[in-house]
């Protein structure tokens, strides 16, 4: 993987960002992204998340205690997306997680004539923190209107998790440079052939 192609920030929320840092999930053998603690650092920080210069280093065991959770959020969001409740140990786990960060009291501030929320607080100082805030975006989705739009990429290959924010609420793909234009283009040449024959 290139450091371009790296981190995918299709899912419209950072807690399915975070999901899809395991790739392939349909395959026997899914593709890792999160493989050092280097790997959840820097994913952390390019997501916003994280300070450069966090004095609390990723350690293996953050590294494992983050994997649980991406798994813990990815089951109970393709629970609840399927009409089901999370489990009791899932619920738990997020809960604990989310816990972790105390959230910051909300701001206000005025723009022009009206009132808006202030905008969003500092980066975490470790990671664990970085990780509660993974963990509350994933409460937020969960509680919201919003996760009857999560959808799991329909390419055949793919399977990432996205907010589908289209106008007529019908995105199929993760992404349509990605998997969108490579299954129309595989299908066009597929009737191709077909009409050759």
């Amino acid at each position: 993987m290139t450091t371009d192609d790296k981190w995918v920030w299709d899912g419209g929320r950072v807690c399915l960002d975070f999901i899809n840092t395991l790739r392939y999930r349909w395959s026997a053998a899914p593709s890792e992204t999160l493989r050092t603690p280097e790997d959840l650092a820097c994913w952390l920080q390019d997501a916003g998340l994280l300070a450069p210069d966090s004095p609390g280093p990723v350690t293996a065991a953050v590294l494992a205690s983050g994997r649980r959770l991406r798994e813990t959020l990815d089951r109970a969001v393709l629970a609840v997306v399927n009409g089901r409740l999370p489990t009791p140990g899932d619920v738990t786990l997020l809960n604990r997680s989310a816990a972790a960060a105390p959230r910051p009291a909300p701001q206000l501030v005025v723009t022009g004539e009206r009132l808006d929320q202030a905008g969003t607080p500092g980066l975490a100082d470790a990671p664990a923190t970085a990780l509660a805030l993974v963990a509350q975006d994933a409460v937020d989705l969960l509680l919201s209107a919003e996760i009857r739009r999560v959808r799991v990429c329909a390419a055949d290959r793919c399977s990432l998790r996205f907010v589908d924010r289209s106008p007529a609420h019908n995105r199929r793909w993760c992404s349509m440079s990605r998997c969108g234009n490579r299954t129309k283009v595989r299908r066009h040449h597929a009737r191709a052939r077909q009409d050759e024959l």
